[in-house]
């Protein structure tokens, strides 16, 4: 998988939840902090305003998107006077489906929201998502992120009307709608690489490029020669880039980055160790087990006992 795709993967968990909400003016509602998650609102009609723990008030119209990478909480409301409903909204509160529809009655102007979030896990996080800001807001504009606008209203409507197979079109849905969020943001703009070096490493084309071909393969037996070569770079110079923006040196990004998919399939799978090895590219089981317990601090068969639901009985990528 490509470097963002297989970032996802390695830390979501369970379903994602989305509920698509008309509210009637005057409304407020809190939506609390929820460790460990990812939550996002949309404006679907009408407006609203959000109000962050920190910060001014925002003003958001049709099209807007909201997206709370780290799970702070937050308030939306019609006007930033309103008062907030209590008890608080939680977007991820397990229920009977994984999505909703819902009608808030009052006597004024009628605005519908997108909401949603997703699990992540605080222990696989990786540090291209550890880097995002509280909040990322992104404006409607005309011709921008179309992708995004059309997993939007392709997801307001699946909701707002479901129909057979609507379970797996909705996940589907989102997990797209959380790609191309990040998508969105990391394609922003030169002022984004301000706000972390994983931004900067995204957007250079030769520590992307050499990132993604370890994503995609990262059993390969990678070197620093190779991955300068498919940076374009010679070797001190491409080493130089990739430690500073990545904030390790490229072949400790890649045993890191082997280790951390072993544990993902230590927990998503029954494979034996020694396929688990191969697949993220060690020659035998014992190397691997040495490898896995210096990151992770306990054995690879102790990690599954202890740490794993019990996993399925094929490997899955």
């Amino acid at each position: 998988m490509d470097v963002l795709s297989d970032v996802i993967a390695n830390m979501r968990t369970g379903h994602p939840r989305s509920a698509r909400v008309e509210w009637r003016a005057p409304w407020g509602q809190r939506f609390p902090s929820v460790p460990g998650s990812a939550g996002f609102q949309v404006v679907l009609q009408g407006s609203g305003w959000l109000l962050p723990p920190d910060g001014d008030p925002i003003a958001l119209s049709v099209g807007d998107v909201v997206f709370f990478p780290h799970g702070h909480g937050y308030v939306m409301a019609d006007s930033p006077a309103t008062p907030v409903a209590e008890p608080a909204c939680d977007p991820l509160e397990e229920g009977p489906g994984l999505f909703a529809s819902a009608s808030m009655d009052g006597p004024g102007q009628v605005t519908v929201l997108l909401c949603g979030g997703y699990r992540l896990d605080p222990s696989r996080a990786h540090p291209i998502l550890r880097d995002l800001p509280d909040l990322i807001h992104l404006p409607a504009r005309l011709g921008l992120n179309p992708e995004l606008r059309a997993a939007v209203e392709f997801l307001g409507a699946e909701i707002q009307h479901p129909r057979l197979g609507a379970d797996t079109v909705v996940t589907s849905l989102l997990d797209m709608l959380l790609l191309y969020l990040l998508r969105a943001w990391f394609d922003a703009g030169p002022g984004r690489c301000e706000v972390g070096g994983w931004a900067q490493a995204l957007a250079d084309p030769g520590v992307s490029a050499a990132l993604d071909a370890v994503h995609r393969d990262p059993a390969h037996p990678w070197t620093v020669e190779e991955l300068g070569t498919r940076a374009g770079l010679s070797r001190a110079a491409f080493s130089r880039r990739f430690s500073t923006l990545v904030g390790r040196p490229p072949l400790a990004y890649v045993t890191w980055w082997r280790l951390s998919t072993a544990a993902r399939l230590l927990r998503e799978s029954g494979a034996p160790l020694g396929e688990i090895a191969a697949e993220v590219g060690y020659g035998s089981e014992f190397a691997f087990a040495n490898a896995f317990k210096r990151e992770h601090g306990v054995a690879p068969g102790r990690y599954r006992r202890e740490v794993c639901p019990p996993p399925a009985t094929a490997l899955s990528r």
